[in-house]
């Protein structure tokens, strides 16, 4: 379906299809339907998703089972300090047979792509991300090629004072539209997580709720979602508030008016309704906003420095009055 062409499907349907994905997310990934549920929203929203957690919490397991709910390709990359820019876009290589050089692609030519670990790369190499994150495409030796729809690019991330990680630019981050961040599960949830596993992993039995093109529509369903003036406003306030907080250093971007909107018309179409509410927007402000602005005092969105900073504007900020709920 091509970009800006009205959905067929009613939003109704649209919202069952996001509850059978976290659903059947959680399957997997036991005490953190919060995160699963960020999650879907995200991928209904067309945008990236960045998680962050310390080893072992269930990033990658996340990741996995939501490419496993749609029924398109995946591809899983795990960064490390030697991985080149080609070793994700793909190569030109020499056909004998056919005389000529013949484009072979790497793992970013998927519908889900997981990138683990991708602090662990260079700078250089992380670098790579930016044009299929933004604009859907590759470009190799001058050449464009276009990637499959739906795209989706989900990166994980340790904490930036482990060892062997290289901070993520803040041009890389600003182009991830939401960071989850993956805690360590309450003793209910890690229980159930060892039960689960006892004789074999869900994953490996976890079948596909939403095709691949179904997943296309659903996000241009989402897009017809009805978003007051009132409402845009508040977002562009929210967001200029971050750039004029004392404690920070460099605040949301233009980019993040965008992804904040785009993602709260998902968040409405998740919880069942056709228009947005600013409950919407405060309910991702910290996901969408938080991974964008440098605090004065460096640190993760885990950290909480800028966490911080987002929920103090989300008090002070002037909430719309008058918006139907």
């Amino acid at each position: 379906m091509p970009e800006g062409m009205p959905s067929d499907l009613d939003l109704s349907t649209t919202t069952a299809a996001m509850r059978r994905v976290a659903d059947n997310v959680e399957r997997v990934i036991a005490g953190a339907r919060d995160q699963v549920e960020a999650s879907v929203v995200c991928l209904f929203a067309g945008g990236n998703l960045l998680l962050e957690g310390v080893p072992g919490v269930g990033k990658t397991m996340l990741a996995k089972a939501l490419a496993a709910s749609i029924d398109g390709s995946f591809n899983r990359v795990q960064a490390t300090p030697d991985l080149l820019p080609s070793d994700l876009t793909g190569v030109s290589v020499w056909d004998q047979h056919a005389g000529e050089f013949r484009f072979v692609p790497g793992p970013l030519f998927a519908n889900v792509v997981l990138v683990d670990e991708v602090n662990r790369t260079t700078p250089r190499t992380q670098s790579a991300l930016l044009e299929p994150i933004e604009d859907r495409q590759v470009t190799v030796e001058g050449v464009t090629h276009p990637l499959p729809q739906p795209y989706l690019v989900i990166a994980t991330e340790n904490p930036v004072d482990q060892h062997g990680t290289y901070p993520l630019p803040e041009g890389q981050l600003d182009r991830f539209m939401m960071t989850v961040v993956v805690g360590y599960p309450d003793d209910g949830s890690a229980t159930q997580i060892v039960n689960r596993q006892l004789l074999a992993h869900p994953i490996d039995e976890l079948a596909t709720v939403v095709s691949a093109e179904d997943v296309v529509r659903h996000q241009h369903a989402v897009r017809t979602v009805h978003v007051e003036p009132s409402v845009i406003e508040y977002v562009v306030t929210l967001t200029k508030a971050t750039r004029e907080h004392g404690d920070v250093l460099l605040g949301a971007s233009p980019r993040s008016m965008v992804a904040l909107t785009r993602a709260a018309q998902s968040h409405a179409v998740m919880v069942g309704r056709d228009h947005v509410l600013p409950d919407d927007v405060k309910a991702l402000a910290g996901s969408v906003l938080a991974h964008r602005i440098v605090p004065r005092s460096r640190g993760t969105v885990a950290s909480g420095t800028a966490l911080d900073v987002v929920r103090e504007l989300l008090e002070r900020v002037p909430v719309p009055l008058g918006v139907a709920g």
